[in-house]
């Protein structure tokens, strides 16, 4: 079972991530069941980092303590989790936006509002390069 953590401050949005990466047909698109670990800010993936390791990230970047851009620099500079796949999903985005969260490690960019499948084929997008 591969864990992904996804860090979003929105209680919703967060149980709607959840829904698509622990739904049975990311499981058949990958071959592999996911299991969903939650942090509700910036501040909470950092205490659960260490609980790694995790085959992805999925991060909102407005968040109240430490945003998703300054949480992608930590992750990247990271030893343990330097080469995990990350995706960004955000109502943040303008081009610059886009751009520097791919420059600081984002290995892809999902706009909110997103589709349950929008957001489904990026993570077997990345998943499956990831054994």
């Amino acid at each position: 079972m591969r864990r992904v953590l996804v860090v979003e401050d929105s209680a919703s949005t967060r149980a709607l991530v959840k829904a698509i990466v622990e739904d049975e047909s990311l499981t058949e698109a990958l071959g592999e069941a996911c299991e969903c670990v939650e942090a509700s800010s910036g501040f909470d993936a950092m205490r659960l980092l260490p609980r790694g390791p995790y085959a992805l990230i999925i991060s909102d970047i407005n968040m109240a303590d430490i945003n998703g851009l300054e949480l992608i620099a930590f992750i990247r500079k990271s030893d343990h989790h330097r080469a995990t796949p990350l995706v960004i999903i955000s109502t943040q985005t303008t081009k610059r936006d886009v751009e520097r969260a791919l420059v600081l490690g984002a290995n892809a960019f999902v706009p909110k509002p997103f589709s349950p499948e929008t957001l489904r084929k990026a993570l077997v997008n990345q998943l499956a390069h990831v054994g």
